[in-house]
């Protein structure tokens, strides 16, 4: 008798609860691999913020400005290979729904800043010859239609025009990048604003400066709050990485609301599968004595008990995963508010473990009841 095909006929004794409980872990592992998506949208460019750039915000706010005089400091002090600065803008292209980020920037010191943003070099020399000129991600410009050469009106709300209340830009590029790079942004010239507001003139939202030493982030961070203390606009300054994952938790820390639920399912799915696996075995007491009685040994036993507990619990797994990566590869399905939606490889890869081991440990303890189970006992219940 073949071990494989008695493994699938065993798999299959009770049909019924043998779809339910792979019903059960597709499920688990479908909404596995569907909020492992969502936590890496709420911590995009986590992983990829430079440690060698720091980011000066104001010392009691984010959406408190800072006045564009501290440049020149920042870029005369030892240690700083290159100092800008960013402005949020916050418009509304069409209708409030359609939200994405609108960031005032320095074009030329922006790409030296952020190579990973890639975009032609014609497309480069058009956008910093055009006051009106802006810079849209490839995921942005195909959720819009849009196209280099577009006019795109948006309507001030933080910052409003001198004249009427609409902005026009014109685009020049579509950036593109790696998995990780955000490409639902937008991004225009800041003297086109800073020349065309009614207010705030001279003001910028935060400073991003790259050092030549990223060990001594947190050295040059004291030395930049040190330079600014008791003016008007004191700092507070971190690394990138910092930044973003205290922009992301601002909503909550949604890593951790993540793995919270998950953990929740996977242990209720561990004990449904471990106990189908231990029902299993009482049902089938008199057949290993049986094949206790054929020659199998108690390794061959314990073998064929954890083998089809894994078994189903990769069927049911990898399933699920499958259905939760082709369900991320039809795009972000809120329309924008997730600007980053891909399941991670490492994300599927420690699913693949948490499905091997969930069978493992379900089928451990019903597994080593059987190899254990003497073959008079076995006969004596049957």
């Amino acid at each position: 008798m073949k071990f494989i095909p008695l493994l699938w006929s065993s798999l299959w004794r009770k049909k019924f609860r043998t779809v339910f409980t792979l019903l059960s872990i597709f499920v688990a592992f479908l909404l596995f691999g569907l909020l492992m998506t969502i936590r890496t949208a709420f911590s995009f460019g986590v992983d990829i913020a430079g440690l060698d750039r720091l980011v000066l915000i104001h010392k009691v706010s984010l959406i408190m400005p800072l006045p564009i005089s501290y440049l020149e400091r920042l870029q005369a002090t030892e240690g700083v290979t290159l100092a800008t600065h960013n402005t949020w803008f916050g418009g509304v292209y069409q209708d409030p729904s359609n939200f994405f980020a609108q960031i005032a920037v320095e074009p030329g010191p922006f790409l030296r800043l952020y190579p990973e943003f890639r975009l032609p070099p014609d497309q480069v020399a058009a956008w910093k010859a055009d006051r009106q000129g802006a810079i849209v991600g490839t995921d942005l410009a195909r959720r819009f239609n849009w196209s280099v050469g577009d006019r795109v009106p948006i309507l001030g709300t933080i910052w409003q025009p001198k004249q009427g209340q609409v902005w026009e830009f014109n685009i020049d590029g579509i950036y593109d990048g790696d998995a990780g790079v955000d490409k639902t942004q937008f991004f225009f010239r800041y003297d086109y604003l800073d020349e065309n507001r009614q207010r705030g003139e001279g003001l910028v939202g935060w400073y991003v400066v790259k050092i030549d030493d990223a060990a001594r982030a947190q050295e040059m961070a004291a030395r930049f709050d040190a330079m600014f203390a008791n003016s008007p606009a004191e700092t507070k300054t971190t690394t990138e990485k910092g930044f973003v994952e205290g922009f992301a938790k601002q909503v909550g820390d949604i890593g951790a609301i993540m793995i919270a639920i998950l953990v929740a399912v996977l242990f209720t799915m561990l004990l449904v599968a471990a106990n189908t696996m231990a029902q299993s075995v009482r049902e089938r007491t008199s057949e290993v004595g049986v094949l206790k009685t054929l020659g199998f040994s108690n390794t061959s036993i314990l073998a064929l008990v954890l083998g089809e507990s894994v078994l189903i619990a990769v069927l049911g797994g990898s399933l699920g995963l499958l259905a939760a990566w082709l369900f991320v590869q039809q795009g972000d399905p809120t329309g924008g508010m997730l600007p980053i939606f891909v399941l991670p490889g490492r994300a599927v890869a420690v699913g693949a473990a948490l499905v091997v081991g969930l069978g493992l440990v379900a089928g451990l303890l019903p597994a080593v009841t059987a190899m254990q189970l003497k073959i008079t006992e076995a006969l004596r219940r049957a």
